[in-house]
């Protein structure tokens, strides 16, 4: 029974505006906090209220996060169970099963599919779920089940992994919860196959936000000498390969990655034309310098270099530095790619590291295209966050 439901309070002194604009978080220094808010179980449904109790909506509180309550409804007597969490997973699906013939995708993108701090994302008959907020995990049963019904996947893993659950106070195990799963699943991608290790892989095994970026340095590659830097499981490399690149040498720093890169290349039937070579992008990169190397591509998709604002100009002289020591291995009239997905770094600043990079390698350059997330990754148009990709495409000049 909503009546029963506990209330939480905006701060006198907190406008309601930004909430009743559709911000969907709210902060642990804006809430009016005693005994009692603070006794709430991470993971509890709550009204929330303005200062003058005037309701503001449904939300799901953690007294131990950072952030207090997340939006779940605007609806302050919403019912958060079975039903609701099938409706927000049937309108996630119907905007998926427009784009996409096949059903690999981000099927909920968190806040942006009215689901915050839920990440899934869908492999064919099998889907993973990243319960990064405390109330999807109190719920992750019902979630699962409707998960389920809405798209009749078999198998269902709770993936652990990411640094969001441990500010909310949760767990680090990654299980699979429904079904079975025999090994690495293979994914179907711009004319590819890739293979996703959706249990000990980073984030869900597959970063499917690349996709439209693989893409379009595919279209660079054709013909081309192709240069995967940060590969993980062959990401630009093998799409590359797929539109007729001559060859691809994918760098990372993790064997296990780089094994199912090869092993993609060879479902793909590129095996020929792939090469893989791993240690620390930074070392590999100066080293490629000293060997002379050249290639007509050159594609960079580090990890995030500032996932916070306090790593921000450490993350922004990082992003930087890449530029610098890849520009040099682009020949001449060849083409760069630069990645991030810091969303402490926005755009702006993050195209200033790398063009000051480039300029530090004494290159010249076009920027011919900017790149975001597919749109199986929506953005929450009042959470700058959710935006959090970039992908800068230069051309450096003969």
């Amino acid at each position: 029974m909503t009546a029963d439901r506990p209330i939480i309070r905006l701060k006198p002194k907190v406008q309601p505006r930004a909430v009743r604009h559709g911000f969907p978080c709210v902060y642990d220094n804006e809430i009016v906090t005693d005994r009692r808010t603070k006794a709430l179980a991470p993971g509890t449904i709550a009204r929330l209220e303005d200062a003058e109790r005037a309701p503001l909506g449904t939300v799901a509180v953690n007294p131990n996060s950072r952030i207090f309550a997340r939006m779940l409804d605007r609806d302050p007597d919403a019912v958060i169970g079975p039903d609701w969490l099938r409706a927000r997973l049937e309108a996630a699906l119907a905007h998926r099963a427009r784009l996409f013939e096949a059903p690999f995708y981000r099927l909920v993108h968190a806040e942006a599919d009215g689901l915050p701090g839920v990440v899934i994302d869908r492999f064919g008959n099998v889907a993973v779920i990243q319960p990064n907020a405390a109330w999807a995990e109190v719920l992750l049963e019902p979630l699962a089940a409707a998960l389920a019904g809405v798209t009749g996947v078999s198998t269902i893993v709770k993936s652990a992994s990411g640094r969001a659950r441990g500010l909310e106070g949760l767990d680090d195990e990654t299980r699979v919860i429904a079904g079975t799963l025999d090994g690495p699943v293979p994914v179907e991608m711009n004319g590819a196959t890739y293979m996703a290790d959706l249990i000990g892989g980073q984030k869900t095994g597959l970063f499917l936000d690349q996709r439209p970026n693989h893409a379009f340095a595919a279209r660079l590659a054709r013909g081309a000498r192709v240069l995967d830097v940060f590969s993980h499981v062959g990401g630009f490399s093998l799409a590359a390969l797929a539109a007729g690149a001559t060859g691809a040498l994918a760098v990372d720093g993790s064997a296990p990655a780089l094994a199912l890169a090869e092993e993609g290349a060879t479902r793909s039937g590129f095996s020929k034309r792939f090469a893989t070579r791993q240690g620390d992008a930074f070392a590999v990169l100066e080293a490629l310098a000293q060997e002379g190397a050249q290639f007509d591509v050159v594609i960079c998709d580090p990890p995030a270099f500032a996932p916070t604002k306090k790593a921000l100009e450490a993350g922004l002289r990082a992003y930087e530095r890449i530029a610098r020591l890849a520009a040099p291995l682009v020949a001449p009239g060849g083409y760069l790619g630069l990645c991030s997905c810091s969303h402490a770094a926005d755009l702006d600043r993050f195209r200033t590291a790398c063009t000051r990079g480039i300029g530090r390698a004494g290159r010249g350059a076009q920027l011919i295209h900017t790149g975001f997330a597919g749109p199986d990754h929506p953005q929450h148009p009042a959470l700058a966050e959710s935006g959090y990709l970039k992908a800068l495409f230069y051309r450096l000049m003969p």
